[in-house]
């Protein structure tokens, strides 16, 4: 199996509802590095799972989505707490989408599985894998 992973970032501010989240009830920022990791079982004819610049740039456009918005006004969170596993489902499904409807070409037809992980520091970080 190969992977191909690329990395950005985005910020967000929310809240979450329970008393399980003490302090981040109330409004709050994080800062995600966010790494996007591409898997299938074969390179195409010039050695490439995906072509590495188109695959940043996908990361990038579907984080524009999320960054520097108050995600608690957002419709698609409406009623839910948008936790680090949350928001790294919703990152690899909307990459998922993008993936079925040819935006990284020929190449990534033949992809198996997507792997979001959003670091929330150095030390802890949330992944979410699905199948395409």
């Amino acid at each position: 199996m190969f992977t191909v992973t690329v990395r950005d970032h985005m910020m967000i501010a929310h809240s979450f509802r329970g008393e399980a989240f003490g302090p981040a009830q109330r409004l709050h920022g994080a800062t995600y590095v966010v790494d996007a990791s591409f898997s299938g079982p074969r390179l195409d004819s010039d050695g490439v799972l995906v072509d590495i610049g188109r695959a940043a740039e996908l990361l990038k456009e579907v984080l524009s989505r999320l960054t520097y918005r108050n995600l608690d006004d957002e419709d698609d969170f409406a009623g839910m707490n948008t936790s680090t596993e949350v928001l790294a489902r919703v990152v690899a499904d909307r990459l998922s989408e993008r993936v079925r409807a040819g935006e990284l070409g020929e190449p990534a037809k033949e992809l198996d599985k997507i792997t979001v992980t959003l670091h929330e520091s150095h030390v802890a970080s949330a992944s979410f894998e699905r199948a395409l």
